[in-house]
């Protein structure tokens, strides 16, 4: 299933950096915060249900979900960093999960097992303590 993701419904801010980065820092809005509403976009229905059903901190209560990119020192890198990490999270919702349909072991297989346990207790039974 292929999915596109459409530019026009992600907002991109920048914004300053946190942390160490000398003088430049202090100049030049480096970082992005990108921000993507579920709700609103052209996603089909049931990737936007798993989206929104989503334990991630990066969700908000209103459906909106807001990437902080601020890995790179240069905008347009942390703006591609943002973008890649959406699609990801997009990717993951996407994929389900084959449902595992439970099956019994054989017969042949149980009498294997039980077989293989009374041969090792037997062996077990064989190290005690030798009597006179």
């Amino acid at each position: 299933m292929s999915i596109t993701l459409n530019e026009s419904e992600v907002e991109i801010v920048a914004i300053r950096a946190q942390g160490a980065g000398g003088q430049n820092v202090n100049k030049v809005s480096n970082a992005v915060h990108l921000r993507f509403d579920v709700g609103a976009s052209s996603l089909p229905e049931e990737i936007k249900a798993r989206l929104l059903a989503r334990r991630d901190q990066r969700l908000s209560s209103d459906g909106i979900i807001v990437i902080k990119a601020q890995k790179h020192r240069s905008l347009e890198r942390n703006r591609e960093d943002a973008l890649v990490r959406l699609r990801e999270m997009i990717a993951a919702a996407a994929f389900v999960p084959v449902q595992r349909r439970p099956t019994k072991p054989s017969r042949s297989s149980q009498r294997k097992r039980v077989d293989s346990k009374v041969k090792r207790g037997l062996v077990k039974l064989q190290r005690g303590r030798v009597s006179e």
